[in-house]
């Protein structure tokens, strides 16, 4: 298996309810390495561009509103098959789809507010990765 990053995000409802350690406990216990981390305020500009991807979807702005209304954490994950490693720690993005044991299982309020975001392909993951962390940032 190939060594590979991807890019987390714990959200909002997470570090309000300060979960940080618990989500890097499973992360780590999951065998990701985490590699860059930083606690930040993303503003309007920041969550309008993360996910434009989604800006003419129904759930847009209430998405963006929830990104920017408190500090969050992100993070660079490393280790064999990392991105799929994440997202099946990560869980179902509805918590009440999601198996026991992982994060949004464990932790998440609801869809919206699922605790955890992650990149779900390697391209995603390197565009998400630029966006928040320069290469000095990063220790591997």
């Amino acid at each position: 298996m190939a060594i590979e990053r991807t890019f987390s995000i714990l959200k909002p409802d997470a570090t309000r309810r300060n979960l940080t350690g618990a989500i890097n406990a499973k992360i780590e216990e999951a065998g990701l390495r985490i590699i860059a981390q930083k606690r930040v305020h993303m503003t309007l500009a920041q969550a309008q561009t993360f996910y434009g991807v989604h800006k003419d979807r129904s759930f847009f702005g209430e998405l963006v509103e929830q990104m920017t209304a408190a500090p969050l954490v992100v993070q660079v994950l490393e280790g064999e098959n990392a991105i799929k490693r994440y997202r099946d720690v990560m869980g179902a993005t509805n918590p009440a789809n999601a198996d026991a044991g992982t994060i949004r299982k464990t932790f998440a309020l609801s869809i919206g507010e699922n605790s955890v975001h992650g990149s779900d392909a390697p391209e995603t993951a390197a565009v998400e990765i630029a966006q928040w962390f320069s290469g000095n940032e990063i220790v591997g």
